[in-house]
Order: C-alpha cells, then structure tokens, then sequence
C-alpha cells in the first residue's frame, strides 16, 4: 500500500495512504480470500432487484416495514449465534431457548399479572441461565456442543409444552410488549433518529480516525471516510423518506407512518455487540479462542470462561428474538421458536460471512443474512411460491455461502491471508 507520511507538532509520524491504495488493498484482500460480507450485500441487491421488477408491491413502504418486523427474530438470534460460530461451536436449541423464554414472558403477564418491566427482565434472564448451562456443559465437562444443544433442543420442546398446558395458546395484550414488532415511531421521531444514527456513525469513523493517528497508525484515507458516512446517510435518508410514507390501507381511520420500532432495537444491539466484538479485550479473546484454542490458552487467555460466555450472550439474544415473536404473533404457542426458525437464524449468520470454522465473523453478518433470508422469504411469498420452494431457495443459497467460506478459507491459506 503507497502511503504519506507527514509529521504533528508533538513530533508523532502519521501514516496516510491514498484512496487509490487503499481501494488496491482491499481488492487484494478479497482476491486473497477475505470476502467478509461481500457475497452476502451483492445477493441482497441482487434479489432486491429481482423481486423488485417481479412485484411492484415489494418495494411499497408498506411491505418495506413489515420485512423489519418479519425478520426481527431470526435477527437476534443470529446475532447470538455469531458469538457461537466465531469459537467453531453450534447451538441448535436456540430457537425453542427462543419460545421458551417468550413463554416465560407471556405466562407471567397474563397469568401472574407482572407488568412489562418484570416479565421482559425474567425472559431474558431465563435465557441467560440458558446459556450458562449449556456453555458450562461443553466447557467443564467436554461434551460437543452439537451434542449438548441437540439435546437441549429436545428438552425445551417438552417445557415449552408444559408451560403451556399440553399445547394452548397464550394471547398477550400488554400495549407496550405488543409495540415492540408492531408498533411505529412517529414521523419526527423517525428523522431524529435517523439524524443521530448518521451523526453517531461520523464521529465515531472520525473519532477512529484521529486515534490511529495520535499512535501513528496506518489511517482510513478521509476519501474513503466521506464515502462511509455519506453511503450511510443516503440509505438511511431514503428509508426514513420511504417508512414515513403513509402505508395505512385506510388512513382516515388509522394513519400508520414512521419507523417501526424493531428498527432502532435491532440497531442498538449491532453497535453494542459491534463494539464488542471490535474494541473490547473480551472480544479479542473470542477471535483468538476461535482462531487457535490451544495458543489461546497458553497465551493466558481464560477458554472455559470465554466458551461459556458466548453461549450465555447466544441463549440472552435468543430470549430477545422470543420476546419479539411473542409481540409480533401478540401471542405464544408450542410452535414459537420452532418450524425455520433456527434453521433461518444459523442461514442469517452464515450467509452474512460469519465462518463456520470459528474465528471469522461479526455482529453485522447476522443483520445483512437476516435481511437476504428476509427477502427471499418476503419475495417469493408476494410472487405466490410455496413453502417447499422457500425452503429450497432458502437451503441452496445458504450452501453457496457455505461453500464460498470454504472457498475463501482455502483461497487464504494458499495465500498467506489465514
């Protein structure tokens, strides 16, 4: 990479490269294998297009805010899961911990008459004491996580149906759960948050900036900077634009516009786990538990405590993903968490370009796999396919990224780029 080197006042040397280099650069990384979520961004326009030119209605504001609401829960749970597979484990009970902990959440405001901000807590404390039993499992006792989770799998099946007496359905009325997937922000609203999304996402790519150059770092060219932050704001401009639309079927009764509020929820977890993963020691120590357990361990690193966390961080999302079926159905049943879920939620992931072979992944893939498993469910419901030809569609593109992370895997070993 051509780069300059300038010099500050207080005498620290920092690195500039050009824009030119830097696109060079990161063609070069892509050639060598490292795709990151490339394949999964190019899909998503790719099937936007064509579902797009297929049905009008796909593009309407309309179906653009239901497909946030549609996708909210394989969101979150695949979010977890990335946690999971960046350490080369599975969690197949994810989506039944899902159920189990909407349920949980359900029971306690209608049959106990806890208020919202008692029963969300419980549910996603069930699910933390979810994860902390199974990642105690694989990590104290050594039994493979696919084990383990398929058991729990099966197990949570059973209590799902105990809490629900045999198989009935739990209607839940209380306004503020029932918001969470199905209720809107308003039009101000929508626009001040889209002003702090975008004015949050310059400051902190500026704020990177003057960091790396304070410790005389290679630097993002500020080019490329200006692209991030103006790409950024043009997509979130044109989607406020379009979900502050009128989309009510009859507005003179009731005018439906804005936001939805799954939105900035699903928003606030990506920049948690984000920063995570990216600027938090804890997050190192995953991706080098991931990377190589054996020199994770004899560099210091605590494996067990680390193995353990991400199934707990795995099991708490899952217990979100519950609690927003549970809003977006407004009631439980023993199919919560059941059917595609997990299978979508794990395609979410991996899609995005989370590895399946640990160490490669992050908070982001699970919302960019969400949104590809989201449309191609979305689209091909409008164009009137079935549900078998979803699930083939759905099964061959999640092979394909399967197949081009091994793909790359071996094109960066050749290289040098693992």
């Amino acid at each position: 990479m051509s780069t300059t080197t300038t010099t500050t006042a207080g005498g620290v040397k920092v690195v500039k490269p050009t824009v030119s280099s830097y696109v060079h650069d990161y063609l070069g990384r892509v050639r060598g294998g490292d795709l990151g979520s490339l394949p999964a961004v190019l899909g998503l326009v790719l099937l936007s297009l064509i579902f797009g030119v297929a049905r009008d209605t796909f593009f309407s504001s309309l179906n653009f805010a239901n497909m946030f609401s549609q996708g909210a829960h394989y969101v979150f749970i695949a979010m977890g899961l990335v946690f999971v597979l960046l350490l080369g484990e599975i969690d197949l009970s994810a989506g039944f911990a899902s159920g189990v902990c909407g349920a949980i959440m359900a029971i306690l405001l209608t049959t106990y008459g806890w208020p919202w901000y008692g029963a969300i807590p419980a549910a996603m404390l069930t699910g933390i004491v979810i994860g902390f039993v199974l990642g105690f499992l694989v990590a104290k006792f050594g039994i493979p996580s696919f084990v383990v989770t398929l058991a729990a799998f099966l197990a949570f099946q059973g209590i799902l149906l105990l809490l629900l007496g045999g198989g009935k359905n739990i209607s839940v009325t209380d306004p503020f759960v029932l918001k969470l997937a199905n209720g809107n922000l308003s039009v101000v609203v929508s626009w001040i948050v889209t002003a702090v999304a975008i004015g949050g996402y310059a400051l902190a790519q500026l704020n990177q900036v003057r960091s790396r150059a304070a410790r005389g770092l290679v630097n993002v060219p500020m080019g490329i900077v200006a692209a991030r932050i103006l790409g950024l704001a043009v997509v979130l401009i044109v989607a406020t634009s379009l979900l502050t639309q009128e989309r009510s079927i009859n507005p003179v009764l009731t005018s439906v516009k804005g936001i939805p509020i799954v939105a900035p929820i699903i928003a606030v977890f990506l920049v948690i786990w984000t920063f995570v993963l990216g600027r938090t020691t804890y997050g190192r120590h995953i991706y080098a538990v991931g990377g190589n357990t054996e020199a994770a361990r004899r560099a210091g690193i605590p494996v067990d405590r680390i193995r353990i966390s991400v199934f707990i961080i795995c099991s708490f999302m899952a217990s979100v993903g519950g609690i927003l079926a549970v809003s977006r159905a407004n009631s439980v049943d023993p199919n919560t968490g059941g059917s595609n879920v997990l299978l979508y939620s794990v395609g979410a992931a991996v899609i995005g370009g989370t590895s399946l072979f640990g160490g490669k992944g992050k908070a982001i893939n699970a919302v960019i796999g969400g949104a590809v498993i989201t449309v191609i469910d979305n689209g091909m419901g409008l164009m009137g396919f079935s549900a078998g030809t979803k699930y083939m569609v759905t099964g061959l593109i999640l092979l394909i990224a399967a197949s081009v992370d091994a793909l790359a895997r071996r094109r960066a070993a050749a290289t040098g780029n693992r």
